[in-house]
């Protein structure tokens, strides 16, 4: 495991068809943890769509046309850099952070961490044990297909798990990462469930 990686799963722990051959399980979560920092933004903000949407539950909060924006900012305590996510939604904007500039990458921090709260909302089940089945997932598991300059990771991390009749079809959440370069931002982050009953979809798409 990378240093980096290291960090964004400490940093996450503490708050279409493709035709390629899959690789090694493994490989798909360095893609997704691959080293980003130390992040240099140059003074521009990095923004991503969001949108979120399940079925009515207390707490559960969707998302229409809500966005995430990366930005620089300045630790008043060291005049050091630092990194800054404000999320804006339907009805509310929030600022969270801060983030080390060397540190793992904070959009992957927050989608992780929206998409295991979302989940424990929706069907009960407990926010430890549902991040601990996607870190899992993201380090031991999932495959990686590539078209051109292009990679999709995917993992499901609660295929075949014994709980699944208690999940209310999370069991077949598929988390996926859409990769370029890999020193430069994931180009969009999706978590959706599948089948009959009313679904859940978290997608974030980079502008």
């Amino acid at each position: 495991m990378t240093m980096n990686r290291a960090i964004a799963a400490a940093l996450w722990l503490g708050l279409s068809v493709l035709t390629a051959s899959p690789v090694l399980a493994g490989e798909a979560g360095d893609a997704v943890f691959a080293e980003r920092g130390p992040w240099s933004l140059e003074g521009r903000d990095l923004n991503w769509t969001l949108h979120v949407e399940g079925p009515e539950s207390p707490g559960f909060l969707r998302i229409d046309k809500g966005s995430v924006t990366l930005r620089e900012g300045t630790d008043p305590s060291d005049r050091q850099p630092i990194l800054q996510l404000v999320q804006k939604t339907d009805t509310r904007t929030r600022q969270i952070g801060p983030f080390p500039v060397s540190g793992g990458d904070p959009v992957l921090t927050f989608f992780l961490e929206q998409t295991a709260r979302d989940m424990a909302r929706l069907t009960g089940g407990s926010p430890f044990y549902i991040r601990n089945r996607i870190k899992d997932a993201l380090f031991g598991g999932g495959r990686i297909t590539r078209e051109g300059e292009q990679s999709v990771a995917s993992f499901q991390p609660f295929d075949g798990d014994p709980n699944a009749a208690r999940m209310g079809g999370f069991d077949s959440l598929t988390l996926t990462f859409v990769l370029g370069d890999p020193r430069q931002p994931i180009r969009e982050l999706r978590a959706e469930t599948q089948g009959d009953q009313p679904g859940y979809l978290n997608r974030m798409a980079l502008q």
